[in-house]
């Protein structure tokens, strides 16, 4: 059987009196993106740095690529890279500097630090800028520069822990196509974030993490289905239909002024395909029709209990 790349059983952490993981399970395939999503101090850091081995759990097991993360330290950092919520680079070098220092770090030589600096320049677009001081870089830079240094020694793991906090849509776009290059290459990413769109757009799951706990683990699409809201809205051209319409769909709800039904809908075809077969089996024409389905702000709100529009900004996670 192949291993997974994370598995994590019954994990625990507390400071003090204050839990901050309360036994989660968690198994990340190889080669795909599992996304951590929650609200400030659900605990999506700490995960992380209890696999990364920079904390030691209480309780449970975690490991990384078979090796246990508390026995096997060794073997866990020998796998894995981390970039972290804030830049790791040295501003007083040029980007080329900071990634020969970290390829000398990672005992590569002198002659292969030189070719591997030189691959992840050209990687991430940082060639013109290679030999300029850090304080000419915009974030989306430094992010950038961030994330090759993570890759000098080719990880087959990567966490990024908030990667695009900060950042202008259009660097983060492609913060996302790097990594989806990544994925496609085998690499394996657990990624946290308070960006619903970005957990929507790279991740294959996503593990919803809130006081501890993951409340909610599968695709997009499957934590989409588990939160009521989807529905069919269907406009007619004339109150004739749409009175006969309101008769038939009793389900529906009814807007008189723009002559709009509500249907309450799983979001499914087979769901659209019986509004449609009824409405045509009593020759009742649609001049409008759209479909809403619950979207990820709908999965976050109703399995993490966060209110408040304040909730939907990007926030800095404040574990310690």
């Amino acid at each position: 059987m192949t291993i997974p790349a994370i598995e994590v059983q019954g994990l625990r952490k507390a400071y003090g009196t204050k839990t901050v993981l309360d036994g989660i399970d968690l198994t990340v395939a190889a080669g795909t993106v599992t996304a951590l999503l929650g609200p400030n101090g659900a605990g999506k850091t700490t995960t992380v740095h209890i696999l990364s081995t920079l904390l030691r759990p209480d309780g449970g097991t975690a490991a990384v690529n078979g090796c246990d993360v508390v026995r096997d330290q060794d073997g866990v950092r020998a796998a894995i890279g981390l970039t972290g919520q804030f830049s790791a680079v040295d501003g007083l070098l040029t980007g080329e500097e900071n990634l020969l220092l970290m390829a000398r770090l990672r005992h590569l030589g002198a002659r292969r630090s030189k070719e591997r600096a030189a691959e992840l320049l050209e990687q991430f677009d940082l060639v013109e800028a290679a030999r300029k001081p850090l304080a000419t870089y915009s974030g989306g830079m430094k992010r950038r520069l961030d994330l090759a240094m993570t890759l000098v020694t080719s990880p087959s793991v990567i966490f990024l822990d908030e990667p695009t906090t900060g950042l202008d849509p259009r660097s983060r776009h492609t913060m996302w196509n790097i990594v989806r290059g990544l994925v496609a290459d085998g690499t394996t990413v657990l990624l946290t974030t308070q960006q619903l769109e970005e957990a929507d757009a790279l991740a294959h799951r996503i593990a919803v993490l809130d006081g501890g706990r993951i409340v909610a683990e599968g695709t997009p699409d499957e934590l989409k289905r588990l939160v009521p809201g989807g529905h069919i809205r269907l406009r007619f051209g004339d109150a004739a239909a749409f009175e006969s319409a309101t008769r038939l769909l009793d389900d529906s709800t009814r807007d008189d002024a723009g002559l709009t039904l509500t249907v309450p809908s799983d979001g499914g075809v087979g769901a659209l395909r019986t509004v449609l077969d009824r409405l045509d089996a009593a020759h009742l024409e649609v001049e409008d029709l759209s479909i809403h389905t619950p979207d990820l702000d709908d999965v976050f709100f109703a399995l993490t209990g966060a209110t408040g529009q304040s909730s939907r900004t990007e926030a800095k996670e404040s574990e310690s």
